[in-house]
């Protein structure tokens, strides 16, 4: 095959899958899929959470402590009578916590004992749990520090020492990644990179088993190439979308350029190809291939890195991890369009997506031609007995 006829199958190929895309663009439902799932996380964080507060003392210091939780972003203070009442509200999921001013409060304060506020929260939701535990802990802290240094200027300190004395060391907080840090930031990066990835799993397999589906049986290479290269111009558009317009929309930090993001996504839509063209390879029935990426989608959300630390998990999954493209990805994407990293510094995340590609790539071609040789020597034993 000549360099023209080369170029010409990979043009045709290429065209007449990328015109199939765009006159039925069902990897739209991409874009609708992402509007649903984010949209819940519109308001970036979460606020005026209902919370019961039961007061027993009925002290300064016990009305001090309910403003102080009052006066935060995330709790809404709701005043009850009886503990049973609470309770009931609580179960009912009209609470998200019950607080308890216990008795003698503020005269244990006052004594320098040691103080238990009990505090009934729903577990079933950890993120609002956390929030108001939080809160709960600020707020007594600051009352606490108000009459320590109270104590400490009636007895002749100065303001100045007085803070020198209750915060002898203030902690400064620098903004790296996603200042203003929510649920929803720290989950949205890896959530893009998954719905691209997962997305374009699914294409490239459908394109390779209808080109291995023709009448010719398998394509040749430069109808492939021409095949799976016309899903890159869509999938990069999609990346556009994902990493740029719709964190826009939401107000989420973005440090990186246009340029920057394609440079970023392209070797991730290589290595995803390349494990594209193994899974068909290995599985080569649509019906295995769709039930198996269904249940590996969840599994490899969790591995990557993006709900639970890399560093924090076993050496052998650590490994599995290692081997998914959207692990590096999320990594790179989040590191220059959220932490303001500089390119060079996400140089060898992108090296890894390029040797992904090539090592799933490789796998995929020798599996496939072992496959072939099987099939191949099974027919023509078939063959041979019935003659």
């Amino acid at each position: 095959m000549t360099r023209r006829e080369w170029f010409k199958t990979w043009w045709g190929t290429f065209s007449k899958v990328l015109t199939g895309l765009l006159d039925k663009p069902m990897w739209m439902m991409l874009l609708i899929s992402l509007c649903v799932m984010s949209l819940v996380y519109a308001n970036r964080t979460v606020w005026d959470l209902p919370v019961a507060v039961i007061d027993q003392d009925h002290s300064s210091a016990s009305r001090m402590l309910t403003r102080q939780l009052d006066a935060t972003s995330k709790v809404k203070t709701v005043q009850y009578e009886n503990l049973a009442d609470a309770k009931h509200d609580l179960a009912l999921r009209q609470l998200f916590s019950v607080i308890i001013m216990p008795v003698d409060l503020e005269k244990k304060i006052l004594a320098g004992q040691n103080i238990v506020i009990p505090v009934y929260g729903d577990a079933t939701n950890r993120l609002a749990n956390g929030q108001i535990q939080q809160d709960v802990l600020a707020a007594y802290q600051s009352i606490l520090t108000q009459y320590n240094s109270d104590l400490l200027l009636r007895n002749g300190f100065s303001e100045r020492q007085a803070s020198v004395v209750l915060s002898p060391m203030v902690g400064q907080t620098l903004d790296l990644f996603n200042p203003g840090i929510s649920f929803a930031a720290i989950i949205f990066p890896g959530l893009l990179v998954m719905l691209l990835q997962h997305s374009l799993l699914i294409a490239s397999v459908r394109v390779s088993i209808v080109l291995n589906s023709g009448p010719s049986g398998k394509p040749a290479i430069p109808a492939f190439l021409g095949g799976i290269s016309a899903l890159i111009p869509v999938w990069l558009f999609l990346s556009i979308v994902l990493f740029v317009l719709w964190p826009w929309i939401l107000g989420y930090r973005q440090t990186a350029s246009i340029p920057e993001i394609l440079l970023l996504t392209f070797p991730f839509l290589l290595a995803v190809l390349g494990l594209g063209k193994l899974v068909t390879e290995c599985l080569r029935s649509v019906e295995l291939i769709y039930l198996t990426l269904a249940f590996l989608t969840t599994p490899v959300f969790y591995i990557s890195g993006t709900i639970w630390p890399l560093q924090a998990m076993p050496a052998w999954v650590r490994g599995i991890s290692s081997m998914l493209p959207s692990t590096w990805a999320t990594k790179a994407i989040a590191g220059v369009n959220q932490m303001g990293l500089p390119f060079r510094d996400v140089g060898g995340d992108i090296l890894m997506l390029l040797l992904l590609c090539g090592f799933y790539t490789f796998i995929g071609i020798a599996v496939g031609m072992l496959r072939d040789g099987v099939r191949l020597r099974a027919m023509f034993r078939r063959k041979h007995k019935s003659e």
